[in-house]
């Protein structure tokens, strides 16, 4: 139950960060949406709600965010590089990256991370060994461990504070 109404508020900031600038009529929509979305998934996604109680994850989250969308402007500057000078070779192909997250979510959170960010994409999950296997535009490195350096370093090490 203590999932279903952290989740409510949650989807509700969300809700009304997308309405921006809130009015009645979106927080009664965000109300009913919110309260769907915590119903329908409440107990679904949540299997260890006491972690929402840390506000110290919202602030590594908050943290992350911006890191993330510098990590997205610098790709697609390279890739947008990229395609407007063709001579540029371009060496394609898939690297295997360690991750040390064991969560579900964490290891979605940077699964996702790599497929936003332009260039890259996330081929295949080994949860069990701990290995991602990533499609990455410009293979700088096919060692697993310098390839984990590039890629996966700068968003694991903020992911494991806010879900591990």
């Amino acid at each position: 139950m203590r999932s279903s109404i952290i989740l409510f508020i949650l989807a509700l900031i969300i809700w009304m960060l997308l309405c921006w600038p809130p009015d009645w009529q979106h927080f009664v929509a965000g109300i009913f949406i919110a309260s769907l979305v915590a119903y329908l998934t409440g107990d679904m996604f949540v299997k260890r709600p006491h972690l929402f109680k840390n506000i110290k994850r919202y602030l590594w989250f908050a943290y992350y965010v911006p890191i993330f969308l510098w990590e997205c402007f610098k790709a697609n500057i390279d890739v947008a590089y990229r395609v407007g000078h063709p001579d540029i070779p371009i060496h394609p192909g898939i690297v295997k990256v360690k991750t040390s997250l064991k969560s579900d979510t964490g290891l979605t959170f940077l699964a996702n991370s790599i497929t936003l960010t332009p260039g890259t994409l996330t081929v295949d999950i080994d949860k069990d060994n701990g290995y991602l296997y990533i499609h990455w535009i410009e293979v700088k490195d096919k060692d697993t461990e310098r390839a984990t350096k590039i890629v996966v370093e700068k968003f694991e090490k903020i992911l494991r504070r806010i879900f591990e």
